[in-house]
């Protein structure tokens, strides 16, 4: 587990935006997933998309990772934002948008 983790914090950190999700950007599985690619792609936003699916040690790692039980979660510039809730009223409040801005993202 120790390496699914250290893996995980190199990709974070090594990476302005990063969406751990089910599914991939192209073809997200799931609902709040779809959603975050949506958000994100309104925002101009280039991110890495890791989809937990495809490897179990990871969709386990990442919620041992965050200590947040659910994905999809968001990482901007190696900090942990949340998921998709917390992403959609950060969009609507202009909050995340400022965000990405004060971390060069956009």
């Amino acid at each position: 587990m120790t390496y699914i983790l250290d893996q995980i914090q190199e990709t974070v950190s090594n990476n302005n935006v990063v969406v751990y999700m089910k599914g991939t950007t192209d073809f997200p599985q799931c609902g709040f997933s779809a959603t975050v690619v949506q958000i994100l792609k309104n925002c101009g936003v280039e991110f890495l998309d890791i989809n937990v699916l495809a490897d179990p040690e990871i969709r386990q790692g990442i919620k041992d990772f965050s200590d947040w039980p659910t994905v999809p979660q968001i990482y901007i510039k190696g900090e942990f934002i949340g998921g998709c809730d917390i992403l959609k009223e950060m969009f609507a409040s202009g909050e995340l948008q400022e965000l990405l801005k004060e971390k060069g993202v956009i």
